[in-house]
């Protein structure tokens, strides 16, 4: 009867051959790595070991201990550049009264926007845009482009008739991740300001402010 060699280290046919090798063996391998274990895992390996650790826990734990430092002190300066930055919007709003006897704005809202942005809070920035972007949309429909909404009316518009118009997309679509990703959207002061200096451009382009 034909019968046909199976593979393990006791074949003749395989013995010498790569195929037939200990090293391919399971039982030698599993063998092997229990003598390697027991080599290893020696009371004076395990003290070093645990040693090992304990510096490593240590190193981690000290730049863990840093970071949360720097972030601190990250923060508690952009709190005093934030605090800088709002007294000196309201000192340049009180020289502009001075010279005036009031700030005159063409639309209220703006007043509205800039009370926003130069809030403490985070949140009193996106209502900025929301805000911008509200004031936006009237000036779209003052120009008599067609739409019922930004986008659609930003369709219609051209370079030639909207000088800003990539810079109209642009903070457009912030605003709507503002609104549709809401609290999880985060929103820098400088951003912030970035977007509404955008805004600001537009609405004076067309005298709108």
């Amino acid at each position: 009867m034909y019968t046909t060699n199976t593979f393990n280290s006791t074949n003749p046919l395989l013995e010498d051959s790569v195929l037939g090798s200990k090293f391919l063996d399971p039982n030698y391998l599993f063998s092997q790595g229990q003598i390697f274990l027991n080599l290893l895992l020696t009371e004076k390996n395990l003290g070093y070991f645990y040693i090992l650790l304990s510096f490593l826990a240590i190193f981690f734990i000290a730049i863990i201990i840093y970071v949360t430092i720097r972030m601190f002190e990250i923060r508690k300066k952009e709190h005093a550049h934030l605090h800088h930055e709002i007294e000196e919007y309201k000192h340049n709003q009180s020289l502009k009264t001075e010279k005036t006897g009031q700030v005159i704005f063409k639309d209220i809202r703006w007043k509205k926007v800039l009370d926003y942005l130069f809030s403490t809070n985070e949140n009193d920035w996106k209502l900025a845009i929301i805000e911008a972007d509200s004031m936006l949309f009237d000036l779209l429909t003052k120009l008599k482009f067609k739409g019922e909404n930004i986008g659609d009316k930003l369709k219609e518009a051209n370079r030639d008739s909207f000088h800003s118009l990539s810079s109209a997309w642009e903070i457009h679509n912030i605003r709507n991740k503002i609104a549709h990703e809401s609290s999880s959207f985060e929103l820098s002061l400088h951003e912030a300001k970035r977007v509404i200096s955008l805004y600001e451009q537009i609405f004076k382009e067309f005298d709108f402010i």
